[in-house]
């Protein structure tokens, strides 16, 4: 079986001028990339406004193993499928970070005949959109800096800045520096560090913002630490805001691929759903509404990361509101949360896509569908033990090969899809309300989606929640920061743990994007690379072609 990129690289593309006009969108309106990527104009997103929106369909996934269980695979899929059924579907994806390409999951454009394409280029530059939030985020700590240089007006502390700079790659050796050493004058020496740009909240209010002015008010309240008194200071104060709108101008503008099948693929955005919130760009979403009867969107990681955030952060602020879900499982998962290798582990691992399907059903008020990504050491018994468990909880779960066979792979898939939909059953509902205070909100979805019994704060992360009550930043969404693997913040606890606790250590107000961040056990916003990282297999051939690439 030829690899991804093989794969990818034989691909014959549409240009994406056609690819645009299948779509009903003209080419005046596109900035070519080459001949297979283009931004949409902002004037083409204001002209359909008033169309009518199209299904929303979510895929989420069970807790996963480090590798990965398939989810950009299974979305791009899912909307192969729905054409094949004669279904007009448009594909809303994260762009990828280069920090997991060159790490252990390798790049997220989905994988074998279920890709976004050209698969080279948006797992690396892409457009360069992550490059320009990049910049935008270390523009402005330059400018913070720089003001504490020539004499401090605002009277900043230095001990009291919780803005990072940034670089979109995993770098352990940058998590906590000291910098402007070598003399007064290059600059003021204090403690600093960085942050992979895909976890900052440039990234984060960016994929939030619905407008250039929104945007440039966005950054604005960005808040960059405290003076000495005690104050809090805002990119705004700095007169930042301007400056990184401009960087972003052109980043703001939705990008437009394809799918092997010639699918449109918007890909815009792309924060972790770990350490940040997890989905794409609110414009790239509505936009795809716009386009087709359904879009497929993604977020990251299990439901009760990506899933939660979609819904109670990204659904809250833009008024979306998804009409079925799909919950991504494998085999192999299931058997890791069990503990073994044969059916009476992966009957035991299920305990953690069931607690996934009954949040979407309970907590929000969605239907869902499993989706079983088969792989080729799946046997039809372990399949069809899956299928039997789901059933015993009233959810129908359906075996995909998109991976093999593209989105003839899906049919199945999306034909339960399309059902779910026009049953009309999906209702959401949040997790908490707005009015609940910041405590309480983290409490409830450690206690309705995590399944937690509680939650610990430690005294820094608790006087601070009690602070930003006080200053009145109490109605804002709470963005919880904790590890993929697990519904608790302790990797280890696999499955559906019961009777946990989770400690969250530290918070930090996102005023720009607008939700605040509560840290929990030990997660970091810069990752490491794994003892064998992926860019040791990553190379060009004598011809220039990349090769290595997944």
């Amino acid at each position: 079986m030829p690899t991804d990129i093989q794969i990818a690289q034989a691909a014959k593309l549409d240009p994406i001028v056609k690819v645009a006009a299948e779509a009903g969108i003209p080419e005046d309106d596109l900035e070519l990339y080459g001949k297979y990527k283009a931004k949409l104009s902002r004037e083409f997103l204001r002209s359909v406004e008033s169309k009518p929106n199209g299904k929303l369909v979510l895929v989420t996934a069970l807790t996963p193993t480090p590798a990965g269980e398939g989810k950009t695979t299974v979305s791009v899929g899912l909307a192969d499928a729905l054409r094949h059924i004669g279904k007009k579907s448009v594909l809303a994806l994260r762009e990828p970070s280069l920090g997991p390409v060159f790490g252990v999951k390798g790049g997220a454009a989905g994988g074998g005949y279920s890709q976004v394409v050209p698969m080279e280029d948006i797992n690396l530059h892409f457009t360069g959109d992550l490059h320009a939030i990049t910049a935008a985020n270390n523009l402005l700590a330059a400018m913070i800096d720089n003001h504490i240089y020539q004499g401090n007006k605002l009277g900043i502390d230095p001990r009291r800045i919780t803005w990072k700079r940034a670089v979109d790659m995993n770098d352990r050796q940058l998590r906590y520096i000291v910098d402007g050493m070598g003399g007064k004058a290059h600059g003021v020496v204090r403690e600093d560090g960085f942050q992979i740009t895909v976890a900052t909240e440039v990234m984060a209010l960016f994929c939030l913002a619905t407008s250039l002015d929104d945007l440039k008010a966005r950054c604005a309240r960005i808040v960059i630490g405290e003076t000495y008194s005690g104050e809090r200071v805002t990119a705004g104060d700095l007169h930042a805001e301007g400056a990184m709108a401009a960087l972003l101008r052109d980043a703001l503008s939705p990008n437009l691929v394809q799918t092997l099948e010639h699918t449109p693929a918007i890909v815009h955005g792309g924060p972790f759903a770990n350490i940040a919130h997890g989905c794409n760009s609110v414009s790239a979403t509505k936009l795809a509404l716009k386009l087709g009867e359904y879009c497929v969107t993604e977020a990251g990681f299990g439901a009760d990361l990506g899933a939660e955030k979609f819904l109670d952060i990204k659904c809250r602020m833009a008024g979306l509101r998804p009409d079925a879900c799909v919950i991504v499982a494998t085999i192999r998962a299931m058997k890791h949360h069990g503990g073994g290798d044969d059916l009476a582990a992966l009957e035991a691992g299920f305990a953690n896509l069931e607690r996934h399907i009954r949040n979407i059903r309970e907590v929000y008020n969605l239907s869902a569908a499993v989706a079983i990504n088969r792989f080729t050491t799946d046997t039809d018994e372990e399949v069809a033990l899956v299928q039997r468990l789901c059933e015993s909880i009233g959810a129908k779960a359906v075996p995909v090969t998109i991976w093999a066979d593209g989105g003839a792979g899906g049919t199945e898939l999306a034909k339960e899809v399309v059902r779910l939909c026009e049953e009309g059953k999906s209702d959401l509902t949040y997790c908490y309300p707005d009015e609940m205070k910041l405590k309480d909100k983290i409490r409830a979805v450690v206690k309705r989606v995590y399944r937690g019994k509680g939650v610990t704060f430690a005294a820094p992360a608790s006087r601070e929640l009690n602070r930003l009550q006080k200053e009145g930043y109490g109605n804002l969404p709470v963005c919880l920061a904790k590890t993929q693997y697990s519904f608790s913040d302790n990797p280890k606890l696999l499955a559906a743990p019961e009777d946990f606790e989770v400690t969250i250590r530290d918070v930090r107000l996102s005023a720009g994007a607008g939700f605040v961040v509560a840290y929990a056990g030990d997660i970091m916003t810069m990752p490491g690379l794994p003892p064998v990282p992926a860019a040791e297999s990553i190379d060009l051939d004598e011809n220039g072609n990349i090769v290595g690439l997944f």
